[in-house]
C-alpha cells in the first residue's frame, strides 16, 4: 500500500520568494499561487524520489520478520509501529515486538518480530530533506520557484509546452532512483 503523507505545507517564505520571482505585489493571488507551489514541490519530490519538506507519513505494510524498507525517504524519525488488523483500530505494538532502523542513506527499515496475530503493520514516520523552506538547498528551491512560476504564468494556456529544462537540471543532483 502506498504511504500517505500529510499535505504539503507552503509557508510564507516559499510564497514570498515565488512572488518576488514573478514580481507580484499584494495578496490577491496568494491562495492559487500557494496551491501551484505545493504542486511544484510535489513534482520535485516525484522527480528526486525524496520528500523535500519534512512531514508525517503513514504507511501500512504486511507483517514480516524480514526487514522492509519504508516507501519515502529521507526518514528522520520512526514514531510508531502499530498492528493494523482489518476492521479494527490500530493498536500500538510493544517495543520488543518490532525493530526499526534508519540507515546512513536516510532509508527507514522496519521488521515485526512478534506480530501477536497481526497481519499488517501501520508505521508512522517523519521524512524530509529539510525542516522548512530555508533549509532546502538553493538549487532545489530555485527549481521549485521556476516550475511554480511556469505553471502560474501558463495556467490558462492550453498548449504551452513543457516546463523549463533548467528545472530538471537544478534537481538532477538530488535524484535518487532505486530498483524494487
Amino acid at each position: 500500500m502506498m504511504p500517505t503523507a500529510d499535505p504539503i505545507s507552503v509557508g510564507s517564505d516559499a510564497l514570498d520568494e515565488t512572488k518576488a520571482y514573478l514580481r507580484i505585489d499584494g495578496t490577491d493571488e496568494d491562495e492559487p499561487l500557494g496551491r501551484i507551489i505545493a504542486a511544484a514541490i510535489g513534482h520535485g519530490e516525484a522527480f528526486t524520489g525524496q520528500v523535500l519538506l519534512a512531514r508525517g507519513i503513514v504507511e501500512t505494510m504486511p507483517v514480516s520478520v524480514a526487514w522492509q524498507r519504508l516507501g519515502r525517504t529521507p526518514v528522520s524519525a520512526i514514531t510508531a509501529v502499530e498492528s493494523a488488523a482489518p476492521g479494527a483500530d490500530p493498536a500500538a505494538l510493544p517495543a520488543d515486538a518490532y525493530a526499526i532502523d534508519i540507515d546512513a542513506a536516510g532509508d527507514g527499515w522496519v521488521r515485526v518480530i512478534a506480530p501477536a496475530g497481526a497481519t499488517r503493520a501501520q508505521v508512522q514516520y517523519t521524512a524530509g530533506l529539510a525542516e522548512g523552506w530555508s533549509g532546502l538547498p538553493e538549487p532545489l528551491r530555485q527549481g521549485i520557484v521556476r516550475l511554480a512560476s511556469h505553471l502560474y504564468t501558463h495556467r490558462d494556456a492550453a498548449d504551452e509546452g513543457a516546463p523549463p529544462a533548467a528545472v530538471a537540471a537544478l534537481w538532477r543532483p538530488w535524484r535518487r532512483m532505486r530498483l524494487s
